[in-house]
């Protein structure tokens, strides 16, 4: 009987009490990060409160103490993955470093030109550049398996790309897009019928699967503690130890030394060899305080959980007005990738985010496999077991309230920007606006309500030169100037409506003026002054310094 109750599990995740407290935020981006249980965050005070020091090479109490509180760990760590050493377990800052560790101390010996490494359309970035690197040191060649029409890695189309040929086969365990568990054991049975080495990507998998290493049998597995409920800035490199003991060290210096002098040096014996310099210690004990959610018995209740969340959503995110998901069928664990129709994905995300609910948006470090959806990203909605049924219901009610709301707006049309129909909305004017908006919502919609005042762009008249570098949706950006005056008229568009209505605000202070005064206004005091700086997140934000940049740039050349 599933005796797991999702009110006590939550208790033990501190910020989900502050934040139902302070403003009701929803959290749905699990699959970047997972919020910190109290266990992990009362371990890592404790350890700086009364265990800190460094660890192996102290010679006193303290260093002991250390150091057998971070050795404890790699044993556990051991244990949950069954490997079967402890020297099999080497710490790193994440599933990307322990990626390119493999990549440069494996690949860079092993491989030569002409040899094959086999990747998946569904990897991440992080499992695709690295490899293109060693690709590009050692003249090797990137081969990639389709999906099916359900997003899972081809097995059909993998015996044909998996040959004699293929030295390293390095696939996801789960897509952080799609959400379906891979054939891992079959893929990792081809590459041994053809002696290549495998190596997993579990970042998405070790929260809310079993992994069990020898059954497996594959070369590497990778995780980050951070998507198990741990500190960020921890990962795990599992590797069979005779093929760690035969690669050579990543970096150098600290712990990965035996003896040095100027003749020579000799390295330690694993794991240290790959870890030099001094660890995040205080991470990886922190990671052992969340290694208890993950005994048999919860785990089970937690997978049990995860799944009757999982049906849930996927049927009551179906009924949703315009909605499509990325590929057919339910996911395996509660990790759903959309579009809506007509909606760009920001607008969306954004939208959702003015009423408390946190998402992604964007194309999830995985461009390869937008572009096979003909996409230049997604809404990704990602759940943990300390999600809720109700907040689930409250994600489909404003997901059906925007959408219903959006294809019932008529369509801009497209025009070609003249001196007669360039935004005049000037700052005071927006001040004003935003003076009378207190809360996030109430920026959020008169943004939205913003972005209609900005002529669009026919799509034919978009140039590529005109393209805003660093805005993550498409913005583009074109200037005149005035012979008389010597001020600047720009015209501005952006698929992304939330962008639009950025940019009418970044017009406010810009157009019809002269370049010293563009160069000289400090935009960042004046989206402060709207109280918009707070909400703003990273994608947004770079998205609004890359378009004050590039107006800054034109400026710069009129000067």
């Amino acid at each position: 009987m599933n005796t797991f109750s999702v009110a006590e599990f939550r208790r033990q995740f501190p910020i989900l009490q502050k934040l139902n407290k302070d403003s009701g935020l929803i959290y749905f981006d699990n699959a970047a990060t997972t919020q910190k249980y109290k266990a992990v965050i009362k371990t890592s005070q404790n350890f700086y409160q009364e265990s800190n020091a460094n660890v192996h090479r102290g010679s006193h109490f303290l260093s002991a103490k250390a150091t057998k509180s971070f050795e404890i760990v790699r044993l556990q760590v051991q244990t949950l993955i069954n490997a079967s050493s402890e020297k099999e377990i080497i710490w790193t800052k994440g599933t990307t470093e322990s990626i390119n560790l493999v990549a440069q101390c494996y690949g860079l010996s092993n491989l030569k030109s002409g040899d094959e490494i086999v990747l998946s359309q569904a990897e991440h970035h992080a499992n695709i550049v690295p490899w293109q690197n060693l690709a590009s040191q050692t003249g090797a060649v990137i081969k990639v398996i389709p999906l099916d029409k359900c997003g899972r890695i081809d097995l059909v189309q993998a015996e044909q790309v998996i040959t004699s040929k293929c030295k390293v086969l390095a696939v996801n365990h789960i897509s952080n897009v799609i959400g379906k568990l891979n054939p891992i054991k079959e893929l990792i049975a081809l590459a041994k019928n053809v002696g290549a080495k495998t190596l997993i990507d579990g970042a998405q998998s070790i929260a809310h699967s079993s992994i069990d290493v020898k059954a497996l049998d594959c070369d590497f597995y990778v995780f980050s503690a951070h998507k198990m409920y741990g500190p960020t800035g921890v990962g795990v490199l599992y590797g069979k130890e005779q093929l760690l003991e035969q690669m050579p060290p990543y970096q150098f210096g600290g712990e990965m030394i035996k003896k040095v002098s100027f003749t020579g040096t000799t390295y330690n014996s694993l794991p240290h060899k790959f870890e030099a310099g001094t660890p995040n210690i205080v991470g990886v004990v922190g990671l052992g305080a969340c290694l208890e959610l993950f005994s048999k018995s919860l785990l089970s209740d937690l997978q049990a959980y995860e799944l009757s969340l999982c049906e849930y959503t996927y049927l009551a995110l179906s009924k949703v007005l315009g909605l499509k998901f990325l590929v057919d069928q339910q996911p395996d664990i509660p990790l759903f990738s959309f579009t809506i129709e007509n909606v760009h994905h920001h607008d969306v995300a954004t939208f959702l985010d003015s009423k408390g609910i946190a998402v992604r948006s964007g194309h999830h470090c995985a461009m390869p496999l937008m572009e096979l959806f003909d996409l230049d990203g997604s809404v990704r909605v990602s759940l943990a077991p300390y999600n809720t049924f109700a907040e689930v219901d409250e994600l489909i009610k404003q997901l059906q309230q925007f959408s219903l709301g959006e294809n019932t707006e008529k369509l801009p049309v497209s025009t070609q920007p003249s001196a007669d129909n360039l935004t005049t909305i000037n700052q005071d004017e927006i001040l004003n606006l935003f003076s009378n908006a207190k809360s996030w919502d109430l920026k959020h919609r008169q943004i939205m309500l913003l972005a209609k005042e900005l002529p669009r762009i026919d799509k034919q008249l978009r140039s590529d030169n005109d393209l805003v570098n660093g805005c993550e949706s498409s913005a583009w950006l074109k200037v005149s100037i005035n012979e008389t005056s010597h001020q600047l008229s720009f015209v501005a568009d952006s698929d992304a409506k939330v962008i639009r209505g950025l940019m009418v605000i970044i017009l406010s202070v810009y157009q019809h003026k002269t370049a010293e005064q563009i160069i000289a206004f400090d935009i960042n005091a004046y989206f402060s002054q709207l109280g918009l700086m707070q909400h703003l997140s990273p994608s947004r934000g770079n998205g609004i310094k890359a378009i004050v940049e590039r107006i800054e740039q034109l400026a710069a050349t009129h000067l």
